[in-house]
């Protein structure tokens, strides 16, 4: 019994990760925040799939160095 609850709560939490993936992709073509619902779908599959956490860990490096970026520019254009 043990076993079936343990997989079914991987499979919940796949489904509204893979969902809200799909969400986030289909926002990057439509009006919407769709970086936001990737993030939102990695950190919720990153709770069962290492994979998963390591393109959150990935995008989060990714978020800092670009927001470095940006604070040097604007420190650069005062």
């Amino acid at each position: 019994m043990d076993t079936f609850l343990k997989h079914s709560k991987r499979l919940v939490v796949s489904i509204i990760g893979v969902t809200a993936l799909i969400v986030g992709v289909i926002f990057f073509v439509l009006p919407g925040p769709g970086f936001i619902f990737v993030i939102i779908g990695l950190g919720v599959l990153a709770t069962e799939f290492v994979w998963a956490e390591n393109l959150l860990n990935k995008a989060k490096l990714h978020y800092q160095t670009i927001q470095q970026k940006v604070a040097i520019k604007r420190k650069n254009n005062s």
